[in-house]
């Protein structure tokens, strides 16, 4: 480490104490480096500790929602039921963070203005809001994947009189809605599990809806001392079937095509995995509704069908019905009695794609010539997701370089969404073109990776590791390629996914995840890994697996531009969130 005059200096400063900023400080510490996590919140959690809106929960299941690293923890640590609220994922995070004595190295209430590479030194300086400095010889980004809220851009919005609320700024104190009429914008995964919450206390509820989605819904019992127990005697066993799962979660992956099978037999599979709610019926139903355009379509009408049984209004569920787009054109959120709130007398649903909001007024919104009265109004509108946490502070690489204008000028680069050539020794954990996944498994093993990495690196005198041009241009064509084999390419690009920035106001279209299956990442991590990280050593180009050689013949050789060695989707269905 170097000395300084005007600041502490580390091995390694960590941006973000959520879920992958604990990882990484445990991890880190375990090869003897020195490191601290600096946050701007007030609290441990991430994105866990600034979302306190009514119905905040997990949409993945307990079962693989934690770390596995820790036997203590996985003992100790009890949860409670199958999708666990915000509060008890907060509790979680700050046992954990006390158990494995991590606070000692954090540093809460600060943010992270800059972060600069000097290749003179070789060290990073790292300018904090409140003027101090830091100097750290790796940087590693755990700013998470959705954490930078969107505001919508509407005529008006400062003039309303009573209170706006973000669904990612909730205040932590609460909001009294009793008696109120409340105005939903946005019915993305925030706005349909607030939306029963809502009902449930103010005196009308208007929803204001411009793309409806498919909604998985689900139901979340208690967890039991059996459950608790089971779990804990098979918790390598069910975390390593997450790992290996296409979308990090530990269930059953299926064996048929959707195609393949009768109506009878499809309708029998479809209301099974229906019934057990949630991504089961993403994961678990067929091997193609990712892959198949026909059979996304199968899906899609059936759960259009499912909505018509709930929602007793027609009109009201044709509105919600999606229909210009396919199952899985946007990552399906789960409900718990989201379709069946809008049965309620005080809940009315606004449709804003046919007729636009107009403005904002004092009173309420006003969409074509209607004005809606309300007395609050909350923002359910989503994120910049992927790279907005990024890029909202400048990290400046070589010849003064920002990562924000790296990308803006080539569009988005990295290698394994792990590191960007230009940003020597700067890293990412859930970084753009990592797998669309239970978050939990890459945060993980992208912390246990680094981790072997940096060990390797200082062991073997290595003073840098950055992407090579060669691996980052292959990463791109292999996200590129392994999304085009997805119905979610095409079809998210019509639902305005997040995933393809379709949510952003002039963002630029790109793929922002992997969508070629968790697993395959993993074995992509390994395989750099096992070639002494290739692809990360200056000069290595690219792990020797994907190297087209003279002597190949393109036309019966592995594909070099596919992760798995084949043009054929690595992806057999689902999500994980």
């Amino acid at each position: 480490m170097a000395e300084t005059t005007n600041g502490t200096s580390y091995d390694a400063v960590v941006i973000g104490a959520g879920y992958s900023g604990l990882a990484m400080l445990h991890h880190l510490r375990e090869i003897g480096l020195s490191v601290l996590v600096v946050d701007a919140a007030d609290g441990i959690g991430g994105t866990w500790w600034a979302n306190r809106y009514p119905g905040v929960r997990t949409d993945s299941e307990y079962l693989a929602y934690a770390y596995s690293f820790s036997r203590e923890v996985r003992d100790e640590w009890d949860w409670s039921e199958r999708y666990p609220r915000g509060e008890e994922i907060r509790a979680y995070l700050e046992f954990v963070a006390d158990r494995l004595d991590l606070r000692r190295d954090i540093r809460l209430g600060v943010a992270v203005e800059r972060a600069e590479h000097s290749d003179a030194t070789n060290l990073w300086t790292l300018t904090l809001a409140d003027g101090s400095r830091l100097r750290a010889t790796y940087v590693v980004s755990a700013t998470g994947l959705l954490s930078r809220p969107l505001y919508p851009d509407l005529p008006g919005l400062d003039t309303f009189a009573g209170p706006v609320h973000h669904s990612a700024r909730w205040p932590h104190d609460g909001v009294d809605l009793a008696g109120k009429r409340v105005g939903l914008l946005g019915v993305g995964a925030s706005g349909i599990q607030m939306l029963p919450e809502l009902a449930a206390v103010a005196e009308h509820v208007t929803v204001f809806q411009r793309t409806p989605n498919y909604v998985l819904e689900t139901t979340s019992p208690a967890v039991t001392a059996d459950e608790l127990a089971a779990l804990r005697a098979r918790y390598d066993e069910v975390f390593e079937r997450a790992a290996r799962h296409p979308f990090g979660v530990p269930m059953e992956i299926p064996t048929r095509s959707a195609l393949e099978v009768d109506a009878e037999e499809r309708r029998r599979v479809f209301e099974s995995r229906w019934e057990a709610g949630g991504f089961r019926f993403a994961n678990e139903c067929f091997t193609d509704l990712v892959s198949s355009p026909e059979a996304s379509e199968l899906a899609s009408e059936f759960l259009r069908g499912k909505i018509r049984e709930v929602v007793e209004d027609p009109r009201t569920a044709r509105l919600l019905t999606p229909t210009t787009y396919r199952f899985m054109g946007k990552r399906p959120p789960t409900g718990h009695g989201y379709y069946a709130a809008y049965n309620r007398e005080n809940v009315e649903l606004v449709d804003v794609l046919t007729t636009p909001v107009t403005r904002v007024t004092p009173r309420g919104i006003v969409v074509g010539e209607v004005e809606h009265e309300l007395d609050v109004l909350v923002l359910a509108t989503g994120f910049d997701a992927m790279t907005g946490a990024l890029t909202a502070f400048d990290v400046v690489g070589r010849d003064g370089v920002t990562l924000r204008e790296r990308w803006e000028r080539d569009g988005l680069r990295t290698y394994l969404g792990i590191s960007v050539r230009g940003f020597p020794n700067f890293f990412m954990s859930l970084g753009p073109q990592t797998p669309l996944s239970n978050l939990t498994v890459p945060v993980q093993r992208g912390a246990q990776w680094l981790q072997r990495a940096l060990a390797y690196a200082r062991e073997h005198g290595i003073d840098r590791l950055e992407a090579t041009p060669e691996a980052e241009e292959w990463w791109r064509a292999e996200t590129e390629r392994a999304a085009r084999a997805t119905v979610m390419y095409e079809e998210g690009k019509k639902a305005g996914a997040w995933f393809v920035g379709g949510n952003v106001p002039g963002k630029r279209e790109e793929i922002a995840v992997y969508l070629g299956g968790g697993h395959v990442y993993q074995d992509e991590c390994a395989r750099a890994a096992a070639e002494h990280y290739a692809g990360f050593r200056p000069g290595t180009g690219l792990p020797s697996s994907h190297v087209v050689r003279p002597e190949d013949d393109p036309e019966t050789a592995p594909d070099a531009g596919s992760a798995s060695g084949t043009q054929e989707a690595p992806v057999a269905a689902g999500v994980g969130g």
